[in-house]
């Protein structure tokens, strides 16, 4: 079993309305990935889907993947491309509890979004993750 140091929270920085199926295109034609950037994706409907078992290493965040899981969120920009949190009421719940999940999972994990790393220049997940984490009562 890796040892999990980080359960991190992304969004995927497209509309709401992408597919997990153009995502994973992208990572594969644009970007030449062999694995996914997440373990887990959440669509705007609250369905959770695995893409790659947690034993194995996303591409998540450069540098710290190996000791990380990443759960996201399709959508993270508005209209106009800039970053938003779009997560819809079925994603803000889904996303709740497969968070407490993770964190029971893997108690001494630390969460936190995809924007809170050193050295990290986006906007992901486009929310702070800290104060989300406070609403919902999982403290870091």
């Amino acid at each position: 079993m890796r040892d999990i140091k980080y359960i991190v929270i992304h969004c995927t920085a497209t509309k709401s309305t992408a597919t997990v199926e153009s995502i994973q295109s992208y990572w594969r034609t644009k970007l030449g990935w062999k694995s996914p950037g997440y373990h887990y994706i959440i669509d705007t409907n609250g369905v959770i889907k695995q893409l790659l078992n947690e034993e194995l290493v996303a591409n998540g965040v450069v540098g710290y993947n190996d000791v990380s899981i990443h759960v996201s969120y399709i959508g993270g920009i508005d209209a106009n491309n800039n970053p938003k949190d779009t997560r819809t009421l079925k994603q803000l719940s889904a996303m709740k509890v497969w968070i407490k999940y993770l964190s029971n999972r893997y108690p001494t994990a630390i969460i936190q979004g995809h924007r809170d790393f050193p050295n990290v220049h986006k906007a992901c997940p486009s929310f702070d993750v800290k104060s989300w984490l406070e609403e919902i009562e999982i403290w870091q």
